[in-house]
């Protein structure tokens, strides 16, 4: 007697819950609809590649409700067979092996799907990081992809970013710039002031050394939270709008900066 046939469908999730959507054409110069997420869905279990290779019953993964579900169609392969094999294809899939950029959760569904059904989850997912990379800004994002890289080995699922005044930046660095005048001041009448600068350095997370990138990174999301809760402070938009466009007000902003010097 034949086995019974298991349905088979991939959970499509958006880790930035719609940022991506509105923010992706100012930020990359490009529009990408969503940051994806995939896991298959068969036997009553999801299965998912993140901190190495897991599983929840069907609904309950720690990544909410997807937001789309794609059918890739039945299987007739035996759930001790899938399994066998998934402890066949863990080497490859641990936690150090995790790269978001070529071999992620999406990977591993795209494996899994055509080992169940033949199919492939579709293209658009899998072409994402490619996108990216290739965006204007892509080489800018990096250090946000391996932060996002590190989250997802440890199988924790990354917290959507929150757009929010803040001015802990500036004063940060007027503060390491204070302290630091002060350590030069203070040094030829107290020798030990001189020896903890750069310990205060190190223990300041203000203070990035040799990271100019990260610097003018940070400026710039400074600048946008700034933007952003000026406009929702007029009470004429939606965050959502108010986002966008604080966004968009700022690069224009650096654009224009950018050909004036040059």
């Amino acid at each position: 007697m034949a086995e019974e046939g298991h349905r088979v469908t991939v959970n499509v999730y958006d880790l930035s819950q719609g940022l991506a959507r509105q923010l992706s054409t100012s930020f990359l110069g490009k529009a990408i609809e969503g940051i994806w997420h995939t896991g298959i869905v068969v036997y009553g279990n999801e299965y998912y590649f993140g901190g190495g290779i897991q599983h929840s019953p069907a609904g309950s993964t720690p990544y909410g409700v997807p937001l789309r579900v794609v059918e890739l169609g039945v299987t007739h392969v035996p759930k001790d067979v899938f399994e066998m094999y998934l402890q066949e294809i863990s080497p490859r899939y641990t936690a150090e092996a995790y790269s978001l950029l070529t071999h992620n959760c999406n990977n591993f569904s795209n494996e899994v799907a055509q080992f169940l059904v033949g199919a492939t989850i579709p293209e658009y997912i899998l072409s994402l990081p490619n996108e990216v990379m290739s965006s204007p800004m892509g080489a800018l994002i990096l250090p946000m992809i391996q932060n996002l890289e590190t989250t997802m080995r440890s199988g924790g699922v990354p917290q959507v970013p929150q757009f929010r005044p803040s001015t802990a930046a500036p004063s940060g660095t007027a503060s390491a710039a204070t302290a630091k005048t002060s350590s030069s001041t203070n040094s030829s009448t107290n020798p030990d002031n001189s020896k903890t600068e750069g310990e205060q350095q190190k223990s300041s997370p203000n203070v990035v050394a040799g990271d100019p990138l990260g610097n003018a990174r940070g400026k710039v999301q400074d600048e946008i939270s700034k933007e952003f809760a000026a406009i929702m402070a007029t009470g004429t938009m939606r965050a959502s709008e108010a986002a966008a466009l604080a966004t968009r007000r700022v690069m224009q902003r650096y654009g224009h900066t950018a050909v004036s010097q040059s």
